[in-house]
């Protein structure tokens, strides 16, 4: 008798472990292979093998749960079928040559936690509809070819940590609604056409270790409530037209390791606080 409960069992596990997703699911997933060149990827799906042996794909209870498909040789365009993966946490695409612009169909993906993107292609602006992804803790859309203005709805990602939108064409100014992020502990937006002042509410970012704001057309004094960002530990300002009492901020942040400043004898140049309070100013 116990051989044959254990029989069983053994069967009710074999069952689990070939369960499949969705055909809906799957036909997301061919789409991506197809629309991306999926025939040269480095690393290929066999269409005809179980969803669960493609690479890079996590499945959990017969949903999809993450792609990660960094370094993989994908080109073209992403498909808007992606947004029949309901219960999609991670979408990991960096390092490849995706082009196109980012479809809208993209923020319907309410259960993304991360969207990694960052080293390719993708122009466009950034769909305003961004801020539908509330349960975001990363997006990096670094290095691609982004133009627009970074949408007022990013303020409705309450769970973003990460916001890394470097290296693109972006233009407008920073959105006010950046100041409700309250768990962001990076914002990187350096290396693009941004420019106006620095949010006077920025303070409001206690979380905030890293802000990342070089090279773009910011200009006027920074403000007092930068000095209340205790968690601060690099602060990235050069190629702007920022002013200001650097020594005296140095003195009110005593964490910040790490400086960019836009000094007339060292422009752009990269230094610590303490260089640079030891200098002639």
């Amino acid at each position: 008798m116990k051989t044959f409960y254990f029989f069983l069992s053994c069967l009710f596990v074999t069952a689990i472990s070939f369960a499949n997703i969705s055909k809906t699911e799957k036909d997301a997933l061919i789409d991506l292979y197809n629309s991306t060149d999926g025939d040269n990827w480095k690393n290929k799906w066999d269409l005809s093998a179980p969803v669960s042996s493609w690479y890079g794909v996590t499945i959990k209870n017969d949903n999809v749960v993450g792609i990660k498909l960094m370094f993989n040789n994908l080109k073209g365009e992403l498909p808007k079928s992606i947004k029949s993966l309901k219960n999609l946490k991670i979408l990991d695409l960096s390092f490849n040559a995706i082009g196109g612009e980012l479809p809208q169909e993209i923020t319907e993906l309410k259960q993304l936690e991360s969207l990694r993107l960052y080293s390719n292609r993708i122009s466009g602006t950034i769909p305003r509809s961004i801020g539908l992804l509330v349960n975001l803790k990363s997006l990096e859309i670094y290095n691609n070819d982004f133009i627009g203005e970074i949408p007022e709805s990013i303020g409705n990602l309450s769970n973003l940590e990460d916001l890394i939108l470097s290296s693109n064409q972006l233009t407008g100014k920073l959105p006010t609604s950046l100041s409700k992020l309250k768990n962001l502990k990076v914002l990187s937006v350096f290396d693009n056409k941004l420019f106006g002042n620095l949010l006077s509410d920025i303070g409001n970012l206690a979380n905030l270790e890293e802000l990342v704001l070089s090279n773009n057309s910011f200009y006027g004094s920074l403000p007092s409530s930068l000095a209340r960002l205790n968690n601060l530990n690099t602060l990235l300002l050069g190629n702007n037209s920022f002013t200001g009492n650097f020594a005296k901020l140095q003195e009110q942040m005593p964490n910040i390791k790490t400086f960019d400043i836009d000094d007339e004898n060292r422009k752009g140049q990269l230094v610590t606080l303490d260089e640079f309070v030891d200098g002639d100013n």
